[in-house]
């Protein structure tokens, strides 16, 4: 009201007789004004007494009032950022209609791309992730602390029995492996834990791989004090951002305690000297640490910024439910800046010459033969604005109606990585133009298109329109 009514802070101090660090402090919200201050802010503002107390805030301003009160600012943790809750609170005083038409704008946003508060806590943990280059130095060293409270062998592959033993005879766990199997609608579902009783239920059949991940997760819960946490390894309704974050810290605990720090360094610093490509390394390192492709990938992320200064990197991970379903992008991370390829919501179909996507169909055509069927491979795709990215991808396929995955780490050329990966420009690469969607690509004979290049032709006509009504503006 003292902005609409041009008072500077001064003025306004002075035609209602108080300083102007009261004022200041009134307008922050760190001070409440007495029933006298508040009558003459009111005489002076041409407002009665009773809108300077409201508690609600006019009709325009309904979507600040939504935001102040939102589960999302209160549970949004603005200080992992450097953000003071305060900060937000004085921008929206010094401005609040123009905070409004961003507010606004943004729920909008939301609403049309049917955005959840979940949608919103992991695009924060990405983030967050991107801030430390996806290296965690505290994690990295609770690791290191744990092993040697616990007196635990970190040489690969991690025997997974001493996390058993210190789960029940340190956090006092009971393990079962019979009871999911009863279950059989909750198939996807590789374990629960029941707290009231502290018990982990393991779904039987699971590889040593993924039961190493679900008894690594539960230490860190533990270890790490994490109070706020999911009680499934699956997709799971998110209450809050400490529950996405703390299964993050978990999943990172468990991926450098199943991968210890200098020994995968040292591997991937001898992979990367090798002057050709050599899948059978990359395999040979699966292999060493007994770990799944996607926990491997992810760790990978984790050291290449930190110990090789690869800071401009992406990670995807596409999932196919069954042969003749979508292919979903279901997990993705961005270091530097938002690298080519990355989601779209569009519903449209992703470019198939991508790795992540034909070594998908290529373990699915391997599964005909033998299931489960594995693939990996390298490429050095080029996109429409000379972005070249060497991507290293690892798929894996059951039978036609099972689900296929596929794991990518893709590496920005330029001449940092030409130091840091020696086979690089290896002709055995396969080298591809590709592009972000069927829907936007220009390749003009590309040989496995799924759809028509629809918003290429549309941008062709408004660009055509554009000339036109140029033309006739100019008197053409």
């Amino acid at each position: 009201m003292r902005q609409e009514r041009g008072f500077t802070p001064a003025e306004l101090a002075r035609a209602c007789d108080v300083s102007v660090s009261y004022l200041n402090e009134i307008e922050k919200g760190k001070k409440y004004p007495k029933a006298d201050k508040i009558l003459g802010l009111s005489k002076v503002l041409g407002v009665s007494y009773d809108q300077l107390t409201s508690l609600t805030l006019s009709r325009r301003l309904e979507p600040i009032s939504e935001l102040l009160q939102s589960d999302l600012l209160k549970e949004f943790p603005l200080e992992m950022f450097g953000l003071d809750p305060l900060r937000i609170v004085e921008l929206i005083a010094d401005a609040p209609a123009k905070m409004n038409a961003f507010i606004s704008t943004i729920f909008e946003i939301a609403r049309n791309y049917e955005m959840r508060q979940e949608s919103f806590f992991l695009a924060a943990l990405r983030s967050y992730q991107e801030m430390h280059d996806n290296y965690f130095e505290e994690l990295e060293q609770d690791v290191r602390t744990f092993c040697g409270e616990q007196n635990l062998n970190t040489q690969a592959p991690f025997d997974t029995r001493q996390l058993e033993r210190v789960l029940v005879e340190k956090y006092g766990y009971t393990l079962n492996r019979q009871k999911l199997a009863e279950y059989a609608s909750l198939g996807r579902l590789r374990s629960v834990f029941q707290p009231k009783t502290r018990t982990l239920l393991l779904r039987p059949g699971l590889s040593k791989a993924q039961e190493a991940f679900v008894l690594g997760r539960e230490v860190a819960f533990n270890y790490l004090g994490l109070k706020e946490r999911p009680y499934v390894n699956a997709t799971f309704p998110v209450h809050s951002f400490d529950e996405v974050l703390n299964n993050f810290k978990a999943s990172y605990f468990a991926g450098a305690l199943l991968m210890e720090e200098e020994s995968l360094v040292r591997d991937l610093q001898d992979f990367f000297g090798q002057t050709t490509w050599q899948p059978a390394r990359l395999q040979a390192m699966l292999t060493k640490y007994d770990v799944s492709p996607e926990m491997f990938m992810q760790r990978i992320t984790n050291l290449l910024p930190r110990y090789f200064g690869i800071q401009s990197l992406f990670f995807l991970r596409f999932d196919q439910p069954d042969a003749e379903a979508a292919y979903l992008l279901s997990k993705e991370l961005h270091l530097s800046r938002l690298h080519n390829p990355h989601g779209n919501e569009l519903h449209e179909h992703y470019c198939r010459r991508w790795i992540a996507i034909w070594l998908i169909q290529e373990a699915r055509h391997k599964a005909q033969l033998e299931t489960p069927a594995f693939s990996m491979g390298a490429q050095r795709s080029r996109y429409p604005n000379e972005d070249e990215y060497l991507c290293l991808s690892l798929a894996r396929a059951g039978a036609p109606g099972e689900p296929a995955v596929s794991v990518t780490v893709g590496l920005l050329c330029d001449d940092n990585l030409r130091q840091k990966v020696q086979f690089l420009d290896d002709p055995a690469i396969i080298q591809k133009r590709v592009n972000e969607t069927c829907e936007r690509c220009s390749i003009p004979d590309c040989e496995v298109r799924a759809a028509p290049p629809v918003e290429i032709a549309r941008r062709q006509r408004q660009r055509e329109a554009a000339d036109a009504i140029a033309a006739l503006v100019n008197g053409g």
